[in-house]
């Protein structure tokens, strides 16, 4: 069956694509493909697929390589407000504690989070539930100059760049 998505409400269907992370550099280390190449095998092979399943085709489908300026300018952002980071291992990561409704939508406070937290905290982070906005270069990977050096978009910031770039503000799901 089929949904409609006409009506009193515009919709506007986006979906974006994660063209680069840890486990696509990984593969591609595995095939001996360029990242680029190994990507665009598997959305060619994804966007078959979902032709072969009828799945409606977005209005757009941003791949995360094409917002890394974005990101870029959204982690800066961060920064300067003091949600975030940069670490002296060149990674900047996100400042959870200072989100006080971080977890909320869980169900669960702070604390609660960090008693079961299976992440150890690193040298770099402050506190272990801290996550990575911006990754530092590591030789032979994918890299792009930022502020706090050359390095790559964690997988978190992605979708936010994506979203406030394509999308009206606020964001109505």
């Amino acid at each position: 069956s089929a949904i409609s998505i006409t009506g009193a409400y515009g919709v506007r269907y986006i979906r974006n694509i994660t063209d680069i992370d840890d486990k696509i550099i990984r593969r591609a280390e595995e095939t001996g493909e360029s990242v680029a190449h190994l990507t665009r095998r598997m959305i060619d092979r994804f966007h078959e697929d979902q032709a072969a399943l009828g799945v409606l085709r977005p209005d757009d489908e941003p791949r995360a390589t094409e917002y890394v300026p974005a990101m870029i300018t959204l982690i800066g952002k961060l920064v300067e407000r003091g949600f975030a980071y940069p670490a002296s291992n060149g990674d900047v990561y996100y400042r959870v504690e200072r989100f006080p409704a971080y977890g909320a939508l869980s169900g669960r406070r702070l604390d609660e989070l960090r008693a079961g937290s299976r992440v150890e905290v690193g040298e770099a982070k402050r506190d272990p539930l801290d996550f990575t906005l911006w990754k530092a270069a590591k030789p032979g990977e994918p890299a792009w100059e930022s502020p706090w050096g050359p390095g790559r978009p964690g997988w978190h910031i992605e979708c936010s760049a994506m979203a406030t770039t394509l999308l009206e503000i606020p964001i109505d799901i």
